[in-house]
């Protein structure tokens, strides 16, 4: 019961998070920007939470579930990622459709790679 908790929590802070940057201003294009930006963030984040969990074996597995399936699992979007491309191949965007995929698959792998690369695995 108290994984869920520690889950709920983390999961309660990333939403926030997400709506938090959901406010900011940027402008219009046609990607969906923030969508693409927190992708990117908790990509960037989870990546940190794996590597620095691998290399204290001593952390309490609860802070892993917190940051990792709490945290991050309230913040990303991919749910909304499918959707938005949905909804840009429905509208004939294939163009934009394709660079979108392209750049959060790839940009989030890199970020990934960036943070294992600064925790030194």
């Amino acid at each position: 019961m108290l994984d869920c908790l520690v889950v709920g929590l983390g999961g309660f802070i990333g939403s926030i998070l997400r709506y938090l940057i959901g406010l900011i201003g940027v402008d219009k294009t046609q990607l969906p920007m923030k969508t693409l930006i927190i992708n990117i963030i908790g990509s960037f984040v989870i990546g940190l939470v794996v590597a620095i969990g691998l290399k204290n074996k001593d952390l309490d597995y609860r802070w892993i579930l917190f940051f990792k399936v709490g945290i991050c699992g309230g913040f990303t979007t991919f749910s909304s990622f499918a959707f938005e491309n949905f909804q840009l191949f429905n509208k004939g965007e294939v163009l934009i459709g394709g660079i979108y995929i392209s750049l959060s698959v790839v940009l989030s792998i890199l970020a990934i790679v960036l943070s294992q690369y600064l925790v030194g695995n």
